[in-house]
């Protein structure tokens, strides 16, 4: 695997290094020491799909507080997406900024998502699976999400939004004093 710095402090797109043959081809696409070796949490104790019949499917932003706050690593599996992250950690230096990367079935890419970035995606195409292995269990009580078109946040979603659950849409204006 080859890890992609994404120019946010401590989230890479997590490229496949494919080894062919005359089947086809065989990759590692998760390794808990090669994790480890980038300094990434290599933990997984849970895995979730996400299947999206629409194109235009929007999910996010969402994020885990401390004492469960989890880092995400993410595939598409079938279909297209474009996945955004934030980093709201305070004291990083890429603090507030946002990432984006096109995640599909073709490209096989991942993308590492550390612990307090806030993650969401829009699918590009219909009949769209997406992969998460996280480090930490799904908590209520501690989850938390911003608004996917909060200006403060700056993220430009490639397609029209056609279908968002009412939580995604009614998640508050960014406010720094509530997110620590």
């Amino acid at each position: 695997m080859k890890f992609v710095p994404t120019g946010l402090a401590d989230a890479y797109v997590v490229e496949l290094e494919p080894h062919h043959d005359e089947r086809g081809f065989f990759a590692r696409m998760f390794c808990a020491n090669e994790f480890e070796q980038h300094g990434l949490e290599p933990a997984v104790v849970q895995g979730n799909l996400s299947f999206n019949h629409r194109r235009g499917t929007l999910r996010g932003m969402h994020f885990q507080r401390p004492p469960a706050a989890e880092t995400k690593y993410i595939r598409c599996l079938r279909g297209a997406i474009y996945d955004a992250i934030i980093d709201l950690r305070p004291e990083s230096p890429t603090y507030l900024r946002s990432f984006g990367v096109e995640l599909t079935a073709d490209n096989r890419l991942g993308l590492y998502v550390p612990t307090m970035f806030g993650h969401g995606f829009i699918t590009l195409t219909d009949d769209t699976e997406v992969s998460y292995l996280v480090s930490e269990f799904y908590t209520p009580g501690v989850e938390g999400g911003l608004r996917y078109d909060d200006p403060v946040l700056d993220v430009t979603w490639p397609v029209e939004i056609q279908v968002i659950s009412d939580k995604d849409q009614s998640w508050p204006a960014f406010d720094a004093e509530s997110r620590s």
